[in-house]
């Protein structure tokens, strides 16, 4: 009787462990999780972006297109040569696969945070608690840091990752 106990003692305490393991890393895949808006901003869609990733030595460039579908935004990532390498859609603040791409985290943040850094000043407190601007800079505490030249044309810098120049897509080649 008394192995039975310390079995059925083990037995509850490894799955209070498991239980624990697994709410904390729900709680990290939550917190890992890019902000978004309270509500879609205004954007004035569709808009086409040169965007520009730097780190170390590395450089990649990316055309990417946004515009409005349906009760959602599309999010379309093309490297130069015009070669898919993200596709998600925003509808009702979850993000959504779109096509047969694989899902691309690093994408969903890069798209997060661009949403940040377009929505609209007067659109930027309702949406985003706790952000703030002043004059050219806008900054959302531990995520990212923008500084702006021109409303489509900034930097992105997140916390510990690289940093993205943006700007609008005109008809020449990046």
């Amino acid at each position: 009787m008394l192995i039975s106990r310390r079995l059925n003692c083990t037995g509850v305490a490894s799955a209070l462990r498991l239980l624990l393991i697994a709410a904390t890393l729900l709680l990290s895949a939550c917190a890992g999780r890019a902000p978004l808006p309270v509500h879609n901003p205004d954007l004035p869609l569709p808009l086409q972006l040169h965007i520009q990733r730097g780190q170390a030595d590395e450089r990649e460039d990316w055309v990417l297109v946004i515009q409005r579908e349906e009760a959602g935004i599309r999010w379309s990532m093309m490297d130069l040569l015009g070669i898919p390498q993200a596709r998600q859609k925003l509808v009702d603040k979850t993000w959504e696969s779109d096509g047969l791409l694989p899902p691309n985290p690093r994408a969903r943040e890069l798209f997060a945070a661009l949403l940040f850094a377009l929505t609209p000043q007067d659109e930027l407190a309702a949406n985003y608690p706790g952000a703030w601007q002043h004059g050219r800079q806008r900054y959302l505490p531990e995520r990212w840091d923008i500084h702006y030249v021109q409303p489509q044309n900034f930097e992105l810098k997140l916390p510990r990752g690289p940093a993205y120049q943006v700007t609008p897509l005109s008809g020449e080649t990046p």
